[in-house]
């Protein structure tokens, strides 16, 4: 395919496909249950069935609502097992694959964004991409100076795709609100919003992952690759080899999984410190073990700017967690927004919320399975349980959004990768205010 699909109505029609088709083979499963077929079985089925339809919508589409496949992958751990097969195998696919651009539509972007001359600059150019990003795709290609370069290139008319896609899935607010019933989601979606449109400007990007590689050039267990060169639309960098973290999640060792997991949690947090930046765009497709043992990182289109570190408030509210201090706990939410202003809620009641979430730094090291994870997303999401009653009267600041987002989405992948994790030391070092 050349070209990302354009017109408002066409992919409109698309995004709409998802609900509704989801919708008709439930409808049909319940039928066939009615004559007798094993419920697990026609379970499995129609899970297979809307995986294979959400990869192809999503994977066809492309811009904004590839965006949302990815992010939705990383959570995949949370669903259980029974259920998360077929999405687990669609949802990686949609980390790292989709329908190829043609050739002569590479060409194009590379005449236009590094100049008619560009085939000078590179001593060898394989048409062939090596991998799909959210709105591009990688090529791997050798600079003219020998250095093995990746050129990701953006996909003709994907800023126009990602504006459409964004306004069709702001029209869906009510949607996300049920998934998220105590935060207020126009401003969370405006922001999310603000956050994807930035990332159509490669030079952005090149800009991020000049400050990342600077602060970790010479890093014991972080390699971030050097930007070769940058326009708007093309971004080269050199090229990295190593194990990804996905297939560490379907077939790594213990040790394995444990360094990946750890070297995770570390660069999660110590980024903004060290940086001022925050990596926020976490899906295993992003990162991966290499030979020497330390975590590489890529894809920096997705930033929080941090100029001070990660907000000290996080590191107050998982200290008052853990020390069982519920009065100051929700003392300290009322005064940074995160509970509805009009809304009467227990001390004790958002102690007993929150409480759990902050297990992983009880003991150390910490087990994260995907198990666990369930367990979280079943206690808050059951309409019966206080959890969930108690839930509706949080709220997220649109300022922590990226933070929470990405902290949740590197929680599930430590989840996936079924890691043991010194969680407790990694937040002593780096999160302000967990410490006093």
């Amino acid at each position: 395919m050349a070209d990302i699909p354009r017109r408002a109505a066409h992919r409109t029609a698309k995004l709409a496909s998802l609900p509704l088709g989801v919708a008709g083979r439930l409808a049909a499963g319940w039928g066939k249950r009615l004559t007798g077929q094993d419920a697990a079985e026609i379970s499995a089925e129609m899970s297979a069935r809307t995986a294979e339809q959400l990869f192809s919508v999503l994977g066809q589409l492309k811009g904004g609502a590839m965006k949302f496949g990815q992010a939705l992958s990383v959570f995949e751990a949370a669903v259980p097992d029974e259920m998360a097969g077929p999405y687990r195998e669609a949802l990686t696919k949609l980390q790292a694959a989709a329908p190829p651009m043609a050739a002569s539509s590479v060409h194009r972007v590379l005449d236009e964004q590094l100049g008619r001359a560009w085939r000078t600059r590179f001593s060898e150019f394989d048409d062939t991409p090596a991998a799909a990003a959210s709105i591009g795709q990688v090529h791997r290609a050798t600079w003219h100076d020998g250095r093995e370069v990746a050129v990701k290139v953006q996909y003709p008319g994907a800023d126009e795709a990602l504006r459409s896609d964004l306004r069709q899935l702001t029209r869906f607010s009510r949607l996300f609100q049920s998934l998220a019933p105590g935060a207020e989601v126009k401003p969370l979606l405006a922001e999310l919003q603000d956050r994807m449109v930035e990332e159509l400007d490669y030079r952005t990007e090149a800009d991020n992952q000049r400050a990342f590689a600077k602060v970790f050039q010479d890093d014991a267990g972080v390699r971030v690759p050097a930007v070769v060169a940058s326009a708007p639309k093309v971004v080269v960098t050199e090229w990295v080899s190593g194990t990804p973290y996905s297939q560490i999640i379907a077939d790594g060792d213990r040790e394995q999984r444990n360094t990946a997991g750890q070297l995770l949690a570390e660069f999660h947090y110590s980024a903004p410190a060290r940086v001022g930046l925050l990596h926020a765009d976490p899906h295993p497709g992003n990162f991966m073990l290499l030979p020497d043992g330390r975590l590489a990182v890529i894809d920096f289109g997705a930033v929080a700017r941090l100029p001070h570190g990660l907000p000290a408030t996080f590191g107050r509210m998982i200290r008052l967690a853990l020390e069982d201090k519920p009065a100051e706990l929700l003392e300290l939410l009322r005064a940074e927004r995160f509970v509805q202003v009009d809304r009467e809620v227990q001390a004790e009641d958002v102690l007993a919320y929150l409480a759990p979430f902050v297990d992983p730094i009880r003991s150390s090291p910490f087990h994260f399975t995907r198990r666990w994870l369930q367990q979280q997303a079943e206690r808050v999401g059951d309409l019966r349980s206080p959890d969930f009653r108690t839930g509706r009267s949080l709220n997220l600041p649109p300022d922590y959004l990226l933070i929470h987002r990405v902290t949740l989405g590197a929680t599930g992948i430590l989840c996936q990768l079924d890691a043991e994790v010194d969680a407790h030391d990694v937040l002593t070092r780096w999160q302000p205010g967990f410490t006093g």
